[in-house]
């Protein structure tokens, strides 16, 4: 990254000018990265890049008032600006008793590799046009890119808390579609982060994701309706992850609309489910948006739900204990059964790769089109289909998970198992 940028000065200089400028409370969040980054486009290479940024993130509270603004500009002047801004919008915003920031949280974390591979990110994109050419030459790779990221950053905050973070990792994602004559595949996509990218294209799972796009572009609809199971792969897997993530989080926590809030300690989803953190993942940090380091925490174990995560500020707010987690790093454990056995047993239903169901109801009800997906009947997996609907309920969904593979796609931020699960009505 060159000479290193002095984030940790330069923070408690906008720190100090927050202060200076009469907020009561204030932090500040200086960050620099360098990203090299190699393009596809068109199953062709298209474009080396190197990037470096600079980013500056600040909120301040004055009588209960808070403001927050982000910007680039690190001279005085733009120091300065931003200081000012951050003053007359805060003077306009609601008083809240609830808002605070961090304190005493320190800090000192690094790992991953600090320095790019050029030669890596070619070596790796080469592989997988090879790999496409020789084994799925349908599936068309619209847009894919292998890359290195170094992120320095420092927090601090006039509560006492001071953060550094130096951590470099790896990228690699795909995106495209297949192609047969006049027809094609819907697009789907896959990718992850990794300390150096080895085994290409099976890691992130993305070979299965272009070998099944080359099977998707003759597809059918259902015969008829019905109620059948349905096997998530890990993708469709991440919709319910992220819909209970935000159940335990501060919007539902404050509004009431959470169907949790007093469920901590009971069974919650199927004792298949455990769901733990993986803070230490490449690309990941243990910290939480309000400069908190986050232990690590299994949030539900064998399917009871140990904790919410209100931040400090949904804590002050609600009166429950403040838990900080991190925004990425997590992972289901692993099942017993092979994934192989798991669609044997499905006598009617769908392996679905992707979910289409926008925001579910505060209930949990929803009602989405399942992508990239396949038909089962009777243990086999058929073709592919075509709008095709399932309808259900989020939260009886994470209850009728019936089994959970042994396989586990490992994608760095999170690492999660297919899932069969039962009740879904199909349209």
């Amino acid at each position: 990254m060159g000479t290193p940028f002095a984030t940790d000065r330069a923070a408690e200089q906008v720190l100090a000018a927050l202060q200076a400028r009469g907020f009561e409370h204030a932090q500040v969040t200086v960050s620099e990265s360098r990203r090299c980054e190699l393009n596809l486009a068109h199953n062709e290479p298209s474009l080396l890049r190197s990037n470096e940024s600079r980013k500056l993130a600040a909120s301040g509270i004055v009588g209960g008032r808070r403001a927050s603004a982000e910007g680039n500009d690190l001279s005085a002047d733009g120091v300065a600006t931003l200081v000012d801004n951050l003053w007359t919008a805060a003077g306009s915003a609601p008083p809240d008793e609830a808002n605070a920031v961090s304190a005493g949280q320190t800090a000192t974390l690094a790992r991953g590799p600090r320095e790019a591979d050029p030669a890596q990110l070619a070596a790796a994109l080469r592989t997988l046009l090879d790999w496409r050419a020789a084994q799925v030459p349908t599936m068309m790779i619209e847009e894919a890119l292998a890359a290195h990221v170094h992120s320095r950053s420092h927090t601090v905050t006039s509560g006492g808390s001071a953060i550094a973070c130096d951590f470099g990792w790896c990228e690699l994602s795909v995106f495209g579609l297949a192609r047969e004559g006049g027809r094609t595949s819907s697009f789907n996509h896959a990718g992850g982060t990794a300390d150096a990218l080895a085994d290409v294209p099976h890691a992130f799972g993305i070979d299965r994701m272009m070998r099944e796009l080359t099977q998707q572009v003759h597809t059918q609809p259902l015969a008829e309706r019905f109620v059948g199971d349905v096997v998530l792969a890990p993708g469709a897997v991440a919709d319910l992850v992220e819909w209970l993530m935000g159940q335990l989080g501060d919007g539902p926590l404050i509004d009431g609309s959470s169907l949790y809030r007093r469920r901590v300690g009971e069974r919650i989803a199927s004792p298949l489910l455990t769901l733990k953190s993986r803070y230490d993942a490449p690309g990941c940090a243990p910290l939480s948006a309000d400069a908190f380091v986050a232990p690590p925490v299994t949030l539900l174990d064998a399917g009871v739900l140990t904790q919410l995560t209100p931040s400090l500020y949904g804590s002050r707010k609600t009166g429950l204990p403040h838990r900080p987690v991190a925004g990425h790093g997590w992972e289901l454990q692993p099942g017993s059964t092979p994934l192989a056995d798991i669609v044997a047993a499905v006598p009617r239903g769908a392996l679905v790769d992707r979910l289409s169901m926008g925001s579910p109801a505060p209930n949990g009800d929803f009602s989405g089109v399942i992508k990239n997906s396949f038909v089962i009947e009777g243990g086999l997996i058929g073709p592919a289909l075509a709008e095709t609907m399932i309808s259900g309920n989020v939260a009886r969904m994470l209850h009728d998970v019936v089994a959970v593979s042994a396989e586990r796609t490992d994608a760095g931020s999170q690492a999660l198992p297919w899932l069969r699960i039962g009740g879904l009505h199909f349209s």
